[in-house]
């Protein structure tokens, strides 16, 4: 009898073997579904920046790589990175004073970035939001409705202006908090705030007393409380033929909005569960369709969404050293079609930059340009961060002008899974192929960004 059940355990435990090393190259949809259930559904609650939910979102995806059979990187002692990180939560009352007209954070205006520091200057009136003026010390601004405030936004970022006072309209109402509260702003310990324009949304009712009135405005912030915290990234490890050889990176930013100060809850669905779980299911199949001559590391940032935390630590960080990455596809926001692509396509950010894009697609990548240039989405995801450090690196997404973005409908009731499904699975045997290391990424003439 002891001796039968020595080889009735034996055999279970050789038939279970194979379950985690047979893997399939086909993406299913059963899968993908299962994994935006988990990381975009009410349980984790929007996995905000340098959260307890950030956290478990990468311990999950840290589980799932070693599932897949992923290794930790040589020389980590496992699958994560933690990074310390500075929270400063502002008062939440803080006040615009123009003359004699004071308004109020809640009642009158929201913050939607900045407001950390006191900043004032002279009125100046945009009329022309499409053609902002430079150098302006306060910018009043009236974006259109719908998406188009967006490019507003961009321009207005990049003004000069040291205060800028958007009239409110019913996207960037869903974007902001009005009952007073204030998000907090994250940053990299030992690193210092990040220089930028405070900006404001003010109710449309404000907005005109304040144009009607003109002069200077001020922006008094109130007082801040510091406290530290810690953002993760996931990363997994595919050895190759060459342990020492090159290596091609897979990432997408695991993190969202979390829990709004007024209690809703952003799910980012899209932004970016989509891509940390095209980052989950292609670390499976490569895994199926190696061993590849190149190492591939897989890799899910936190705190994308408080400045691309996760990946700046990362490149000042590096598991490997970063000549030894070639190139690295980031993943993002790839949960549905933009209407201006034809059917089925993601775009690539600085498609033209490098010789990337071109290849995956030659080899069935479902990918072409991107038709948002004045938008500059190449210098606005992660991997802009390892691009300026020579790296050949671009963001692919399915709508990178959706809608949904940084609003409380992006849940899993509008994410296009059969889409999704496709896009991801049109990238596995170009990146497997491109493992092999038949070819060698390289910068177009003039396209490598300037370094950091």
């Amino acid at each position: 009898m002891k001796r039968l059940s020595f080889v009735a355990v034996s055999l279970i435990a050789l038939l279970a073997q194979p379950v985690l090393a047979q893997q399939t190259t086909t993406i299913e949809r059963n899968a993908v579904e299962a994994h935006m259930n988990f990381l975009a559904g009410d349980e984790l609650q929007g996995r905000g920046s340098a959260t307890r939910d950030e956290a478990i979102a990468a311990a999950y995806v840290a589980a799932q790589f070693r599932l897949a059979g992923l290794t930790p990187v040589p020389g980590m002692d496992g699958y994560l990175q933690k990074a310390p990180v500075t929270r400063t939560t502002p008062s939440g009352a803080a006040t615009v004073t123009v003359g004699g007209t004071t308004l109020s954070q809640g009642t009158d205006f929201a913050i939607l970035t900045g407001g950390l520091t006191a900043a004032s200057g002279a009125i100046t009136v945009a009329e022309n939001p499409a053609a902002l003026p430079s150098g302006a010390g306060t910018l009043l601004i009236a974006p259109p409705e719908g998406p188009g405030v967006r490019a507003v936004f961009g321009a207005a970022m990049g003004s000069g202006a040291g205060l800028i006072l958007l009239r409110r309209t019913d996207v960037l109402a869903q974007a902001t908090s009005d009952n007073g509260a204030r998000d907090p702003v994250i940053r990299l310990a030992g690193t210092p705030a990040r220089a930028g324009p405070v900006v404001l949304v003010v109710a449309p009712d404000a907005w005109e007393r304040l144009k009607a009135q003109g002069g200077a405005a001020s922006f008094d912030p109130g007082a801040t409380t510091v406290e530290d915290g810690v953002t993760t990234n996931a990363i997994g490890w595919l050895p190759g033929t060459e342990p020492d050889g090159p290596v091609l990176m897979v990432s997408a930013h695991l993190d969202h909005l979390g829990v709004r100060s007024d209690g809703v809850v952003m799910h980012g669905a899209n932004d970016d569960a989509s891509g940390t779980v095209a980052v989950i299911e292609l670390a499976r199949a490569l895994s199926g369709t190696g061993p590849h001559r190149m190492n591939v590391m897989f890799v899910a940032y936190g705190a994308e969404e408080a400045g691309l935390l996760g990946s700046r630590y990362f490149v000042n960080h590096p598991p490997v050293p970063l000549e030894r990455l070639k190139a690295n596809l980031e993943i993002e926001m790839i949960a549905d079609q933009d209407p201006q692509l034809p059917a089925g396509v993601m775009m690539m950010t600085g498609f033209e930059r490098s010789n990337f894009g071109p290849e995956l697609k030659a080899r069935g990548a479902l990918i072409g340009p991107d038709p948002y240039p004045e938008q500059n989405f190449f210098q606005r995801s992660d991997n802009y961060a390892l691009a300026q450090r020579g790296i050949v690196a671009h963001t692919i997404s399915g709508w990178a002008t959706i809608p949904t973005y940084h609003t409380p409908e992006d849940t899993i009731a509008n994410i296009n899974f059969d889409f999704m499904t496709a896009a991801i699975q049109s990238l596995v045997e170009p990146l497997s192929e491109l493992a092999e290391g038949d070819f060698t990424p390289e910068w177009a003439e003039g396209g490598r960004p300037a370094a950091q």
